[in-house]
């Protein structure tokens, strides 16, 4: 784990060395300090020689200057190197994500991916610039300090040696029982964003229905269940400062009561007793430090094991060596297809599926929620892999292909509809980075978006807003299909993307497709019978399996399903008359 955040130093590594290479030597300039104020007091303020205490005064000024030097040094190269640090694991989480299939996703949830991206990328840098500055700073302090005392007096530095073990196991059980709290409290973190973005993402839903009492009771129960967690945790951390003291004023006492005895009877001089508590002052800081070094440590360490989690993170759709860049065609073929989201062949969604889809071809697909039609349409681009069988497009297995020509190849507009912040033409220019302002006014045309961008003020300049929330489903939906347009494509998948546009748009779109990209395979994914019945074949599912492949005319003839579901929606279209 360590090893794998390290090499995201990369850069930064020089800063990471300085950090600690300078804070080495404001430590040891502060532990001479005391040695030069015994020698002062003993040879200069004792003995009454003025001129003594002015140069070794002058000498404390020196070294007191210098640690400070070194000390902001080591601040600075330390904010460097921490910063530097979590910028490549953003980073590279980021990219790793980019490459993440469907699956993975659905394995961490999008919830839990940004709590991570955030809260605990925010946890390492503060612990490893606490690692790089203070761990270095601490234990060397700690180690000095001890052996400038040892030569000064073995008999005090003893007690030191006593306690130190002591403390050490005392912080060790601190720890070992606060660390699994934290696990937990950071699982209830990605709780608490999920019900946040949920909540954000449907704040009209949650208006419509007057449940807004409803959602900031889920948010305040998810709050208060990460309160709890992190009171019981800091309960427990909280031992750690009555623990340090209770040690470090014990030695005082001790120091103080042994100290004495030893000035009395002539073995220590005064100088060297006022020197054995400025560097037990030393001491006590160190442990301070330590302590609250691995406090953060403790925190961190969960945070530290979820980004590696995701950073050892393999896709499961990766390309095979020297992989095909070329689609031929738009043919698509399934053979004996079967598929599980959770990869249970007792829990298949698509069961046994044969296919045969000429390039060129207009091909619609119909059937009841969760029969599969969306999973058979995620399978050609390679969204999902197959879990038993083969899906070949242009003649090809899919897994054969680069994953970029192949959904270069196959433009797919989705159920769920998605813009982003900026310009109506830097979403279209998704499709096409390239497109000029003419291939971008054309693919609007062939998708019927073009009359309603034209009524803007700004035109193709327009600003969409997050999601797109300043556009009507149906014309997010068109803008969509022209972004997909614009890819060229072999194949063109819509799934269920003219839902929320009216039946004249729709068969708009489809009469500029037929006339326009003639060669591209056209799969349309509807609910409405209007929208797929000009199709050259339509394919009904149900539960996972094809249940008929024909015409409109031959399944209104032969097909069960699809004969109901058109009585239904003639006798829906006669009522809405």
């Amino acid at each position: 784990m360590i090893k794998k955040l390290l090499s995201c130093v990369r850069e930064y590594k020089k800063d990471s060395f300085l950090a600690p290479f300078f804070v080495t030597f404001e430590v040891i300039l502060e532990v001479f300090i005391p040695f030069f104020m015994a020698m002062l007091v003993d040879n200069g303020i004792n003995n009454g020689d003025m001129n003594y205490v002015f140069r070794m005064g002058l000498m404390l000024l020196v070294c007191a200057a210098c640690s400070l030097t070194f000390g902001i040094l080591s601040g600075r190269y330390a904010a460097f190197a921490s910063a530097g640090l979590v910028k490549n694991i953003r980073h590279d989480l980021f990219y790793n994500i980019q490459s993440f299939s469907f699956a993975n996703i659905d394995k961490f949830s999008t919830a839990s991916l940004i709590s991570r991206m955030t809260t605990d990328i925010s946890n390492v840098q503060m612990a490893y610039q606490m690692t790089i500055r203070v761990l270095v700073r601490a234990p060397i302090m700690l180690i000095l300090s001890f052996m400038m005392v040892l030569t000064i007096s073995t008999k005090l530095a003893l007690i030191f040696a006593v306690a130190g073990p002591l403390l050490a196991l005392g912080l060790y059980l601190i720890i070992k029982y606060a660390h699994p709290i934290f696990i937990r409290v950071f699982k209830r973190y990605d709780k608490l964003n999920r019900i946040v973005q949920e909540n954000l993402h449907g704040i009209r839903v949650a208006k419509s229905f007057v449940r807004e009492d409803y959602e900031i009771q889920k948010f305040e129960n998810s709050s208060q269940e990460i309160y709890e967690d992190f009171v019981k945790a800091e309960k427990i951390l909280a031992f750690t400062m009555p623990l340090m003291q209770f040690a470090v004023y014990t030695c005082i006492l001790l120091i103080s009561w042994f100290g004495a005895h030893l000035v009395v009877s002539n073995t220590m001089t005064t100088g060297e007793l006022v020197s054995v508590f400025a560097y037990t002052a030393q001491i006590l800081m160190s442990l301070m430090m330590l302590a609250n070094v691995l406090v953060m440590i403790t925190i961190s360490k969960p945070s530290m094991e979820r980004i590696v989690e995701v950073l050892d993170e393999q896709s499961d759709l990766m390309n095979k060596s020297n992989p095909i860049k070329n689609v031929p065609d738009g043919s698509i073929v399934f053979e004996n297809v079967n598929f599980s989201y959770v990869k249970d062949t007792e829990k298949n969604s698509l069961n046994q599926i044969n296919l045969q889809i000429e390039s060129g071809e207009t091909v619609g697909i119909i059937g009841g929620t969760g029969s599969g039609k969306t999973t058979i349409a995620q399978l050609i681009p390679r969204l999902y892999d197959a879990t038993s069988g083969v899906v070949k497009v242009g003649g090809i297995d899919v897994r054969d292909y680069d994953l970029e020509a192949l959904r270069n190849q196959v433009a797919m507009v989705l159920q769920k509809n998605v813009l982003f912040s900026g310009t109506i033409k830097e979403n279209l220019r998704w499709g096409n980075i390239d497109a000029t302002d003419a291939e971008l006014q054309q693919a609007c045309e062939l998708a019927q978006a073009d009359s309603f961008i034209q009524s803007f003020p700004d035109g193709y300049d327009t600003y969409i807003e997050q999601g797109g929330s300043n556009v009507s489903g149906g014309q997010k939906q068109r803008l969509c299909i022209a972004r997909a347009l614009l890819k060229k494509p072999k194949v063109l998948i819509l799934d269920d993307s003219t839902s929320a546009v009216d039946t004249k748009t729709d068969s708009l779109i489809r009469k500029a497709f037929l006339d326009e990209i003639p060669n591209t395979t056209k799969i349309i994914i509807a609910q409405r019978i209007s929208s797929i019945e000009e199709a050259d074949k339509i394919i009904v599912m149900d539960e996972g399996k094809v249940n008929a492949i024909g015409t409109h005319e031959e399944l209104l003839k032969h097909n069960l399903i699809y004969r109901e579901v058109y009585e239904s929606q003639q006798k829906g279209g006669e009522l809405d008359a």
